[in-house]
């Protein structure tokens, strides 16, 4: 049973391309119903099957901008020349109301979230059993395109790196296995932020 005295919390799940984090995010928030994932504002340009305000908010390059320049972004990136952003207020407020948030995110915007709402994250980086493991799960994917799985398994030996900056690590071998693990640590942090918010 979820508290209704505590104050919500931001799941993070990092991971390299291929480790597991995407799959194991929608295990959780079919489960959770508490869980909230948010809608990131982007200037790319719609998909045909995206709808604006439930895939993404599609904003064009200067409301972007002046949304970055008010500082209402709790964490952005540009990727592929394209910018995306999570906007900080909705989030705050889901928090206060004891809503939680799952992010699905690296880890450079894992950083940027610290720095902002430190006392708000339980960040979690998910690794793969092996290098060899996870070059195996690539190439299973990308079966048609080497080019891919070298690119990404290159990224990858940089991003895993960055386990040590995370509170929690789940090594996923078993993904029903490592979900139960995340379950766990969701319910440890409910309870301690419930035990908080009561003295």
């Amino acid at each position: 049973m979820i508290s209704k005295s505590r104050k919500g919390l931001i799941l993070i799940l990092s991971s390299p391309s291929g480790a597991g984090k995407t799959t194991l995010a929608k295990k959780i928030a079919e489960k959770d119903k508490n869980f909230r994932i948010s809608v990131s504002y982007t200037t790319r340009v719609p998909r045909s099957n995206e709808i604006n305000g439930v895939d993404y908010n599609f904003v064009s390059i200067d409301e972007f901008k002046n949304l970055s320049d008010q500082y209402k972004f709790l964490e952005q990136a540009k990727v592929f020349g394209n910018y995306y952003g999570t906007l900080k207020g909705p989030i705050e407020q889901d928090l206060s109301m004891g809503k939680d948030y799952l992010f699905d995110i690296d880890w450079q915007g894992t950083e940027q979230v610290k720095k902002i709402m430190p006392s708000d994250i339980v960040p979690v980086f998910i690794l793969p059993p092996s290098i060899e493991h996870l070059e195996d799960r690539l190439q299973k994917r990308e079966e048609k395109n080497k080019e891919v799985v070298e690119q990404r398994m290159k990224m990858a030996k940089g991003e895993i790196t960055h386990w040590k900056d995370y509170k929690y690590i789940v090594v996923n071998e078993d993904i029903e296995n490592c979900f139960k693990q995340i379950n766990q640590i969701i319910k440890i942090e409910r309870d301690l932020r419930a035990s908080f918010n009561n003295i």
